[in-house]
Parts: C-alpha cells; sequence; structure tokens
C-alpha cells in the first residue's frame, strides 16, 4: 500500500517511529525524543531532550518535494536571513554534515525526507483581537521578500512548485482538482466552473512579468508568524514557490475569506506592502482574483486530504462557502 493511500492513524503511527528512529542523525543531547505538533502536507513533531532541548522536526510528505526543492527552500531561509529582510528558522546540520536527512521505517514504502528546524520562541498574533496591526506588519514582510526575490541570485538549478493557474485546474493540479472535493452540488460545481473561467482570463490578461509573478512564500499567514520581545520571526517556507506577488495576501486569509473584516485586513495588508515597496494599480485590482484562486485550490486541498482532521472539519460548509464568495466576485465585477 502507498504512503499516501494509508489510513491516517496507521501512518501517523509509522512516522512516529521514523521520527524517533531518525533521531540519531543529529548531534542531540541524551534522551531526546519527538512527538507529534501538528500534520498537514507534513508531519511535524516537536523535539524535546533533558536539560531544555528543543527544537522542530519536519518529516517530508511522500513525494510532494524533491530533495532539490528542498535545498532551494533552504537556501531562500539563510538568503532572507543573511540579507536582514526578516528573522527565519535556522536548521541543524545532521551528523554527516548535510541539512537535509534521509530515513525510512518498517511499514512504509518510501524514505523520508527530514529536516531538523531550530527552535524559537514567540506567540502567534491573537485571533481573539485587533488583527489590524498583524496584517500591517505581513504586508511590510511580504514586501521586503519580493523585493529579495526580484533581486537574487538564485542557485541553479532552482526548483519549488508553481502556484499559478495549471496548478491549480491543470491536468495534474499540485492539491487535486476541486471538483472532487466534498459536497461539490451541481449547482456549486456550475458556479465555481464560471469563477474558474473568469480566473483563467482575468490571470491570462495580468500576465507573469517578473515584477507581478516571482518567488513568494505562498503561506504567509498570521499563524506563521512569531512575535516576542526580540520581534517578528517568518516560519513555515515549505509552500514557497513560483507565484503572482499578490498571492501572498491570498494565503494570509486562507480559509477566513467569507471573514467580514476582509476589506480591513486588506487595507492593511497594503499599507504596509506599499510602506515597502510600490505597487501599481493593475496588481491591486488582481488581489481578489487570486484569493478565488487560493480558495478554489484551498477547496481542492479538502478533497485530496480529507483523511486528516483540519480538513475535515472544514469541509461540510465549505464548498457552499466558496460558490457564495464566487458568486459575489463574478457579481462585483460585472
Amino acid at each position: 500500500m502507498p504512503d499516501t493511500t494509508m489510513p491516517l492513524d496507521t501512518l501517523l503511527g509509522h512516522l512516529h517511529g521514523l521520527a524517533n528512529e531518525a533521531l540519531p542523525l543529529w548531534d542531540l543531547p541524551d534522551g531526546a525524543t519527538a512527538r507529534l505538533i501538528n500534520v498537514s502536507e507534513n508531519a511535524t513533531y516537536l523535539v524535546e531532550a533533558p536539560g531544555g532541548h528543543k527544537s522542530v522536526l519536519r518529516v517530508h510528505r511522500e513525494a510532494y518535494h524533491t530533495r532539490r526543492a528542498i535545498e532551494c527552500e533552504l537556501a531562500w531561509i539563510d538568503a532572507l536571513g543573511q540579507a536582514g529582510v526578516v528573522t527565519t528558522s535556522g536548521y541543524y546540520l545532521g551528523r554527516d554534515g548535510e541539512p537535509i536527512q534521509s530515513a525510512r521505517t518498517k511499514g512504509l514504502q518510501a524514505p523520508r525526507y527530514l529536516v531538523l528546524f531550530r527552535f524559537l520562541d514567540g506567540d502567534t498574533p491573537s485571533e481573539s483581537g485587533d488583527l489590524t496591526p498583524g496584517f500591517e506588519e505581513l504586508g511590510a514582510i511580504a514586501a521586503r521578500c519580493h523585493v529579495h526575490a526580484l533581486g537574487w541570485q538564485r542557485p541553479k538549478p532552482f526548483e519549488r512548485l508553481a502556484w499559478d493557474v495549471d496548478s491549480v485546474f491543470g491536468a495534474n493540479p499540485t492539491w487535486g482538482n476541486w471538483r472532487d472535493a466534498p459536497n461539490v452540488s451541481p449547482g456549486i460545481r456550475t458556479t465555481l466552473e464560471a469563477v474558474e473561467r473568469t480566473i483563467r482570463s482575468r490571470l491570462a490578461a495580468y500576465g507573469k512579468a517578473p515584477e507581478r509573478y516571482n518567488l513568494i512564500h505562498a503561506d504567509m499567514r498570521l499563524a506563521n508568524l512569531l512575535i516576542d520581545q526580540n520581534g517578528t520571526r517568518l516560519i513555515d517556507f515549505d509552500d514557497c514557490g513560483f507565484g503572482w506577488l499578490m498571492y501572498d495576501f491570498a494565503a494570509a486569509i486562507s480559509f477566513i475569506e467569507d471573514d467580514p473584516r476582509i476589506p480591513e485586513f486588506k487595507a492593511a495588508w497594503l499599507r504596509g506592502y506599499r510602506s515597502e515597496r510600490s505597487l501599481a494599480a493593475e496588481d491591486e485590482a488582481e488581489i481578489d482574483t487570486l484569493i478565488m484562486l487560493r480558495r478554489l485550490a484551498l477547496l481542492a486541498w479538502i478533497g485530496s486530504h480529507i483523511e486528516a482532521p483540519e480538513p475535515q472539519a472544514l469541509a461540510p460548509d465549505f464548498a457552499l462557502t466558496t460558490a457564495r464568495l464566487g458568486r459575489a466576485w463574478l457579481d462585483r465585477l460585472c
């Protein structure tokens, strides 16, 4: 049975064993253990040891990224930190001097890539408070990352995922076909087909000039900011890749696109963005198009990851709300 079709509980049992068996690949204190803290594309573990050691182990999903793609992610993390663009999480080298390790365990067909990141203190912005300052800071960080990406001489070959029309709607979409997601009724499908056609048309006209389409974080949500008295850190570059720069705002509001405060968040994000980089009216005009592109990608993600708790919790109303958002967007364009 391929790892990706294995029941989640069974898979997580095997991954727990793999994570703990792999810890000797790094020079960690005696008694280190790994416990699961998140499962999405990857399984993420908090590694703790007597004496206060903490680190974060990412066990990569089977066949999601190549080794070279992970190397390119780490190269951008290093470059952003060295340039002072934003504080990022460092990582540990294994005993063999390499940042990326590979390990396998009985019960899993394929070996998994692993990266051990340094633990960062800090809290994510509270969703119960005023999120406007957080979105303004997100906008400024996004702009600085975009300026860096536009000027950075990337190592060659440079391999990362793309977050474009083909990766969402093409013959082999990264997260699957949104039509296969739960509760996509015939009526919802009809609405979303119209949304997809309009997205395709608008983004084809918008184009992929480098100042519009380049290397982006692609998951720059408030949940990926850590804040303490020493400042703000940006984490989780696992989805970084090539996309429209304004997709970083679309990703920032993932799963809350129907929140009535979105116009406030958008204004704050743009205010922060423009404090670091100028933005043309044409770029701002396509933000809502990219929000719908991201929303349909998330609908597909729910369908292709339905074995996990978060997609299961989101599934009941996500398709219906996506159709409602899509219809409202189409009406605004008329």
